[in-house]
């Protein structure tokens, strides 16, 4: 019997009193593309892996070798060097504000492309804590949530991309918003992450970056099929990526902004 994984699919199966024989044939192995502009720094970077087969050890092999580039609607183009295996970096292009970008990825006779237009940012003053009150599992009670403290602007549609860290350990949960409900409106929604708690002592830094729809959508869809979403997700499929050739990943040109504080 074959079997094949897909970059994000994840299958369970239940049965009762019948043996359920899976035929799954292996597939050609997918392009992984991880590219990333943003505001804060010179040094922009695109990660390149590509997926294996489900009897194969659950490591993406990288991708070297590529010609990668980015240019954007302003004139400036930049050829990034392969800084290590499967990782491509610039040298000097610091993101700009409701720039557009573009990027290209040749790999043998294949080319990928992509575009994605910086938003505006968005004011990002701090961060305030609520107690959870409440523990779950192994949650202690008196573990706190993050709120972000910025307002939501009216005159724009608003979607963004929350990263935290505690004692600079990265909460690897994904946590997207848009603004939908609370367009225009102070933010009053607590930072949810399984399996992160922050209690008194901690160091928390949490970065606020301001993402295009696209972009958005992808992470949003990212989650839910990996069973966060409400009611533990949906369906897991591949999240539609915004990159043209047959890759899977994304392209993500944002603004960060980032608060941190100390939990006492």
């Amino acid at each position: 019997m074959k079997k094949a994984v897909y970059f994000f699919a994840l299958i369970s199966i239940f049965a009762c009193q019948k043996e359920i024989t899976l035929d799954l044939n292996s597939a050609s192995p997918q392009v992984v593309i991880e590219a990333e502009v943003q505001d804060q720094t010179e040094v922009q970077t695109v990660k390149i892996s590509q997926t294996v087969n489900f009897s194969n050890p659950n490591s993406f092999p990288k991708i070297s070798g590529a010609e990668v580039s980015i240019a954007d609607n302003a004139g400036n183009s930049e050829k990034l060097g392969e800084v290590s295996a499967g990782i491509y970096q610039t040298r000097k292009m610091k993101g700009v504000e409701n720039r557009t970008y573009y990027l290209t990825i040749k790999i043998g006779s294949q080319t990928y492309t992509s575009e994605c237009t910086m938003p505006s940012s968005v004011n990002f003053t701090g961060i305030n804590l609520i107690k959870r009150n409440i523990g779950f599992g192994n949650t202690p009670k008196d573990a706190y949530r993050p709120i972000p403290q910025f307002v939501d602007p009216a005159n724009a549609q608003n979607q963004y991309r929350f990263v935290q860290y505690r004692n600079d350990e990265k909460d690897e949960n994904i946590i997207v918003r848009n603004d939908n409900i609370a367009n225009g409106l102070p933010n009053q929604q607590p930072l949810f992450s399984n399996d992160f708690d922050i209690v008194k002592g901690d160091s928390l830094r949490v970065e606020m970056h301001c993402i295009d729809k696209k972009v958005y959508d992808y992470f949003f869809a990212l989650n839910q099929s990996a069973g966060r979403g409400p009611g533990g997700g949906t369906t897991p499929s591949n999240p539609v990526s915004n990159i043209s050739g047959g890759a899977l990943g994304y392209f993500s040109a944002y603004t960060v902004r980032t608060r941190g504080i100390r939990v006492k």
